[in-house]
Parts: structure tokens; C-alpha cells; sequence
């Protein structure tokens, strides 16, 4: 009895830090027109419910387009400032680096918030086995 006391105890405490730690998310973008500010909105909205959350975002093909300096949906808004705004609060933007070179883009055109993946599927792939979840806004 004293056993499986201590057995459930232990469990408890072992898992008790995974409760506390933030959901794993990432957020996969591949067409900035149809899901930029969508997309970016609900990471806010998220954030806003689950300031602990754990987000990723991955652009490749026209995804990667919001990521570009002075970039701007079709309403006229700039994505650089909510890029950033995302960004202070622990997203991590990253860019498809074989679409920068099937597209001819060069990593000075994006927003400084932007880091590089050298395969944006491959890297959701990881994610996923990493126990991140998958959302496609």
C-alpha cells in the first residue's frame, strides 16, 4: 500500500512541471493572402487564452510573403508590426529556406524578426514528432 502510494506520489510531482508548461503549437503557413492577418489574429487570440503557450510559425511557398519587409495584406495593413508584437511575446517566425531559392529571394528581404529553416515541411514534420500540435489557419 505504502508502495503504490509513493509510486502515485512520484508520478504526480514528475508530471505536475508538464501541466504547467505551455501547449506546443505550430502554426503553418504556406499563402500569406488567405491566412496572414487570419492567422496571425488567432496566434494572438491564443496567446491572449494561453500566454504560456509555445509557438511556432512556419512559412514556405506564398506563406513566407508576410514575412517580407514592407509587406502588407489586402486591407493595406502592414504584418511587420504584428510580426514583432508576436514576436516580444515568444513566437518564433521561421522561413523555408528551399522556397527562398526556388522564388529567388534573399534572406535581406525579410523582417528582421524572421529566422530560416532549410525545409519548412521537414520542420513541421519535426515539430509534430516533438509533440507540437498542428494548426493550418
Amino acid at each position: 500500500m505504502r508502495k503504490r502510494f509513493l509510486l502515485v506520489l512520484f508520478t504526480m510531482i514528475l508530471a505536475t512541471p508538464l501541466a504547467w508548461a505551455g501547449d506546443l503549437v505550430v502554426y503553418h503557413f504556406d499563402n500569406a493572402a488567405t491566412q496572414g492577418l487570419k492567422g496571425l489574429r488567432n496566434i494572438r487570440n491564443h496567446l491572449d487564452t494561453d500566454p504560456s503557450a509555445q509557438i511556432t510559425v512556419v512559412t514556405h511557398a506564398e506563406g513566407v510573403d508576410m514575412l517580407m519587409e514592407g509587406a502588407k495584406a489586402a486591407n493595406g495593413m502592414e504584418y511587420a508590426p504584428l510580426v514583432s508584437a508576436l514576436k516580444a511575446r515568444g513566437v518564433r517566425f521561421e522561413v523555408c529556406e528551399i522556397t527562398l531559392k526556388n522564388r529567388g529571394l534573399k534572406k535581406d528581404q525579410f523582417v528582421l524578426d524572421a529566422d530560416y529553416t532549410p525545409s519548412g515541411v521537414v520542420r513541421i514534420v519535426k515539430l509534430q514528432k516533438e509533440g507540437y500540435a498542428y494548426i493550418k489557419p
